[in-house]
């Protein structure tokens, strides 16, 4: 990304009244977001949700004082930044409405494995949970998924250092910038964590780790994520929220099960419960639901059918897709009946399983 462009997305981020939702929408109407500040007021009033306030804001001149000053420490520190519109943006954070428009990111993360699961659960984590990270990470080290965690206390770090263990990637989600880390005693695991993946913040390099900031973070956990796993939690927790946002994105929950009286199991317990999600008790439970063991899809659409596990929205897009051959994501979202805030998951999951391919225009057509 250019100077000038990179400098106008962090004044964007110091707007006030405009998070990533709004941000991203002025940047579609206007193109880039230097144009967002150049635009006439008259113009961005006519964008719906755009009021006279943010209009107001948009000419602070102290933002880009602001985000002169945060470009001039990347550029120092080499901190790599991740435009929301780049090719090497998480994918499936990309289809998140209000995922971040720019992410920090150090280590050296790729996503050829598109296998990523989130791990993440109590900051007092008993032997019981410890045990079964380490049993559970081990088991899926042949599969090579990506752990995605929040490098806090407990759970996040036992299922990080387990990755690296077993020679996995993994990626630790801050809640703070890239000039610090918490808590403090985590500074030896730095290193490790950069040669096994990396690190991923949306927070400017002195922002300290704020209760809020912890809130914001659960949501990368969650939309980066093809799974989210809950593996110890009481009845309330910072994991339940990960759960929550999960489900909001439709991707798949699970929580490992314990005993009834048992404090750090009755969140888990609870999410089973409610059929917010299912039941954890092994790695194979895990690779079964998400049909990690189905072997390479053949090339004719009868072999698609017997090695491919589809869901019920998938099976019902792709029988679609082979009866009217390419279709627009609207006339798909229409035809079948699928909110179209839901179809790019979907479409994507089936993307990941090759029996759909995306075409120019927002056109997909059955390989």
């Amino acid at each position: 990304m250019l100077e000038e462009e990179l400098i106008a997305v962090l004044a964007l981020q110091k707007t006030k009244g405009i998070g990533d939702i709004i941000a991203k929408k002025l940047i579609a109407h206007c193109g880039s977001a230097k144009k967002v500040f150049e635009e006439k007021h008259s113009l961005l009033q006519k964008i719906n949700g755009i009021g006279s306030v943010t209009i107001k804001n948009l000419n602070d001149k102290n933002v880009f004082k602001l985000a002169e000053k945060e470009y001039d420490f990347i550029i120092k520190n080499k901190i790599n930044t991740i435009y929301f519109q780049d090719d090497d943006y998480p994918i499936r954070l990309k289809h998140c409405a209000d995922s971040p428009i720019l992410l920090f990111a150090d280590g050296n993360i790729n996503f050829k494995n598109n296998r990523i699961i989130s791990i993440v659960g109590s900051r007092k984590m008993t032997n019981y949970g410890r045990d079964f990270i380490n049993q559970f990470v081990e088991k899926l080290a042949p599969y090579n998924p990506i752990i995605v965690s929040g490098f806090a206390y407990g759970v996040d770090i036992t299922a990080q250092k387990a990755a690296i263990k077993n020679k996995l990637q993994t990626i630790a989600v801050l809640a703070h910038g890239l000039d610090q880390i918490y808590p403090k005693t985590h500074k030896k695991y730095i290193n490790q964590v950069n040669e096994n993946g990396g690190f991923y913040t949306e927070f400017w390099h002195d922002e300290a780790p704020l209760r809020e900031h912890f809130l914001k973070r659960n949501r990368i956990v969650a939309g980066i994520s093809e799974a989210t796993i809950i593996i110890e939690s009481a009845e309330k927790g910072g994991s339940l929220v990960t759960a929550d946002i999960a489900n909001s994105y439709s991707r798949d929950v699970f929580a490992v099960p314990g005993k009834t009286t048992d404090n750090l199991s009755k969140g888990c317990n609870n999410l089973i419960k409610w059929n917010k999600a299912g039941i954890l008790t092994s790695a194979q439970d895990l690779v079964d639901a998400l049909n990690w063991d189905v072997k390479k899809i053949q090339q004719s659409g009868i072999q698609k059918q017997l090695f491919v596990a589809l869901t019920t929205q998938e099976q019902l897009i792709y029988d679609y897709l082979t009866k009217n051959g390419k279709k627009h994501l609207d006339t798909i979202s229409l035809e079948c009946q699928i909110p179209v805030y839901k179809m790019a998951t979907v479409l994507f999951n089936m993307e990941m399983k090759g029996v759909i391919r995306p075409l120019q225009g927002k056109l997909f057509e059955v390989i």
